[in-house]
């Protein structure tokens, strides 16, 4: 029995049962690889699920973290700390928005966007308070969250969900528009689908919304928690579009692997949320907070995001190559490097077969296959993950 398998027998007897995991067990990463605890190499297109952004053992974020670590962690929001503010402060100044709420995950920071949505109804005196979500979306796991999230798989036996949450199909402007009333308080999408399928928004339905949510005074709410920090190419998705929300939902990638979430509004919007209206224990704590600054200034000042978008149409490209050669893929989409290629077959075998052969895949649905790598992807990288990838669909067709 080697190393993993003695691992996976230990897990198995002591963690709660509530993933199907891989057959491997990792030890440590450098860059884009990763070594399992028996010595084996992979390379890594699925980054933690897109929250890797700098990838492993990156100096500059190792270095902060470990500074940071023997300087301060946690005090609690009881007061302000150093690096919370610096991590504000960048991002307000390169986005839209003018407040940040932090806490630790994706489905908080969601539930930050609903509570601020039901908030700015009471404080407008709306008669009602629904949220108007998506079909085939995903917006995390916690009871709010998981409610607005629009897969009935996700829900199966969690009834009742929550009330005031319905769905309408994505990028159909119609259906929303039908399903808007004068008890509707917010719009929640996320500009690109990612459990959905990697599916994006198109342009023309997003200034529609946008337009909408003018004219009836909702709050527009984007879910970035996959698809924003860099992974379009923009640091934001909705930048992307040229559409600006009210509030954005953020976490995975914003501080390149340390759990953090953050909740970002424009004034109008965070003006709903008063002293104890909301709170996260250890929401923006230095740690997090510090490890957060290093990755947004390299997508900044570092040139990271020219090379999103650089490895972004290379991946495009060498995607749509493959399309053409093997039938089995029915459509390659998404944007930057957050994409997916559909298959007429189930994706399961084909992920499982590039594992073996050294490269991390992960799926998005029953027949897409997701490509998030880190943002520091190299053009000789991508190659090689897309010759690896090849030979898995030539095992498939």
């Amino acid at each position: 029995m080697n190393k993993t398998e003695i691992l996976a027998q230990r897990g198995a007897k002591v963690v709660m049962n509530t993933y199907s995991r891989f057959p491997i067990a990792f030890d440590h990463g450098e860059g884009v690889y990763a070594w399992d605890m028996d010595g084996k190499k992979y390379l890594d297109f699925v980054a933690g699920i897109a929250v890797n952004s700098l990838g492993y053992s990156h100096p500059k974020l190792c270095a902060k973290i470990s500074e940071q670590c023997q300087k301060l962690m946690h005090v609690s929001n009881l007061y302000y700390t150093e690096p919370q503010i610096e991590l504000a402060e960048l991002l307000t100044a390169n986005s839209c928005f003018d407040k940040v709420f932090f806490c630790n995950s994706g489905a908080e920071s969601v539930e930050s966007m609903l509570k601020l949505a039901r908030k700015y109804a009471v404080m407008k005196n709306k008669p009602g308070r629904d949220i108007i979500a998506m079909e085939k979306s995903f917006h995390g796991r916690t009871y709010g969250a998981v409610t607005a999230t629009g897969q009935d798989k996700y829900h199966k036996g969690l009834d009742p969900m929550l009330p005031g949450i319905k769905h309408v199909p994505y990028n159909n402007f119609e259906a929303l528009l039908n399903a808007v009333d004068e008890n509707t308080c917010a719009i929640l999408m996320e500009p690109v689908q990612g459990e959905g399928g990697i599916v994006p928004a198109d342009k023309e339905y997003l200034q529609k919304v946008r337009a909408l949510c003018d004219e009836k005074d909702l709050l527009l709410l984007f879910d970035e928690v996959q698809c924003g920090v860099g992974r379009t190419g923009e640091l934001f998705a909705y930048q992307v579009y040229g559409v600006e929300p009210d509030a954005a939902a953020f976490a995975k990638g914003l501080a390149g692997g340390v759990p953090i979430g953050a909740m970002m509004a424009k004034d109008s919007a965070a003006i709903a949320f008063q002293p104890g209206d909301h709170a996260s224990t250890f929401g923006g704590n230095s740690l997090a907070t510090a490890a957060g600054t290093v990755v947004v200034d390299e997508l900044v000042n570092g040139g990271l995001l020219e090379n999103v978008k650089k490895q972004g149409e290379l991946l495009t490209k060498k995607l749509l190559e493959l399309k053409d050669k093997y039938g089995i893929i029915t459509d390659v989409r998404g944007i930057g490097l957050m994409q997916g290629i559909e298959l007429s077959i189930p994706a399961g075998p084909v992920v499982a077969d590039a594992i073996d052969k050294g490269l991390l895949l992960v799926g998005a649905g029953a027949n897409v296959i997701r490509f998030v790598p880190a943002l520091i992807i190299s053009e000789e990288e991508m190659n090689e993950a897309m010759e690896i990838l090849e030979k898995a669909l030539e095992n498939a067709k």
